[in-house]
């Protein structure tokens, strides 16, 4: 049996470790806080489609297979622990002129790509969303949804376990002699090992200089409000000029989860009363009834940003060595697929044909 060693306790590396597992490979994950960076603070939107999408086909074909994988990837993962998944729906509604443009054009795309949707009126929309201001249309894209990942990698970790895995909480300092360095200098032995710890990926030391490439921090500050009982009925994306959309996604209970501001500030995870003020005002534009909720959570989170801004998955120039990070703004999103790429990889099957293009090897 395969002893896989998985550096990063994202949901990226979680999933991974998952999967592998369920291929019948002895996992380790290694991180000292699995669940608590990127992922944590992620809102966990699963929707059909990304305005960054229209000129990369090839993320497209990735973004729609890891689309397609999604029911049953959560469905098996709720063999094991509920994931914190809803499938009801994801509503665009556009809140002026320059923004219904743009959902035109989305709309249009998405039934290019037979991705099922529903134009609404704007009646409809206030039927569907009545805490929302007025809106001039939108679409439904009833087959999407979210995700709670503060749900979804307690379940990862369970499963693992559940498997035989193993999860050590402390850091991963070096790769050497197949080994992993812990930092209070212990070592874990592996047959292959995935380097899947986000921004922070190309700091382990002991591989070849370029082995790894680097992996920028871009901050994105994310605000959680509270209600006794849910203001929004379904995940949204509330369209305005400039091709900005802010997205809303709802919990069960009661939270509503609002995102995001977009800042290149190193490794700074700061939460700050600009962003607090940017998120509020901005939500209050769309919901004029949210600023009468509870304030629970201001969080930062670092998305993993390659140099080329695409996902980086599959073998490195040093053998036994691999890589999944770079997911930047859709970690969650493309998880399932990432997972079953990664899986296949470590077990020497062929992974699904939306792999080539993402392989670390590009940047050697």
């Amino acid at each position: 049996m395969k002893t896989v060693v998985v550096v990063g306790g994202g949901v990226i590396g979680l999933a991974t470790a998952w999967r592998a597992a369920r291929q019948g490979v002895s996992v380790t994950v290694i991180d000292p806080a699995p669940g608590t960076k990127a992922s944590h603070a992620s809102a966990g939107m699963l929707p059909g489609h990304s305005g960054q999408l229209y000129d990369q086909e090839e993320l497209l074909r990735l973004c729609l297979a890891s689309r397609d994988l999604i029911p049953s990837f959560f469905a098996e993962l709720e063999e094991f622990a509920p994931s914190g998944f809803r499938r009801d729906g994801v509503l665009d509604a556009a809140f002026d002129e320059d923004a219904l443009r743009d959902l035109d054009q989305q709309h249009a795309f998405q039934e290019s790509l037979g991705i099922r949707t529903e134009r609404l009126t704007p009646e409809e929309c206030a039927k569907l969303q009545p805490a929302f201001g007025p809106v001039l249309a939108g679409v439904l894209m009833p087959d999407d949804g979210a995700v709670d990942p503060r749900v979804l990698q307690p379940a990862l970790i369970t499963a693992i376990e559940a498997l035989g895995g193993t999860v050590i909480r402390r850091g991963a300092t070096r790769v050497e002699d197949h080994t992993v360095v812990l930092d209070n200098g212990d070592k874990v032995p592996f047959d292959r090992v995935v380097l899947a710890a986000g921004c922070w990926t190309h700091q382990i030391e002991g591989l070849p200089e370029g082995a790894i490439p680097e992996i920028r921090p871009v901050k994105g500050q994310i605000l959680r409000l509270h209600s006794d009982t849910p203001l929004l009925n379904l995940t949204s994306r509330a369209l305005s000029t400039g091709g900005a959309s802010l997205y809303l996604v709802p919990r069960l209970d009661g939270e509503l989860v609002i995102g995001s501001t977009y800042e290149e500030a190193g490794y700074d995870e700061t939460v700050t009363a600009e962003g607090t003020q940017s998120l509020l005002a901005r939500v209050t534009k769309v919901i004029p009834g949210a600023g009468s909720l509870r304030f629970a959570e201001i969080s930062a989170g670092l998305r993993p940003a390659s140099p080329d801004g695409l996902p980086v998955m599959g073998p490195t120039v040093v053998p036994d060595v691999y890589m999944a990070s770079g997911h930047f703004r859709m970690g969650v999103q493309l998880t399932p697929i990432t997972a079953s790429i990664m899986a296949s990889y470590l077990t020497d099957t062929t992974p699904h044909e939306s792999a080539a293009p993402f392989s670390p090897l590009r940047f050697a």
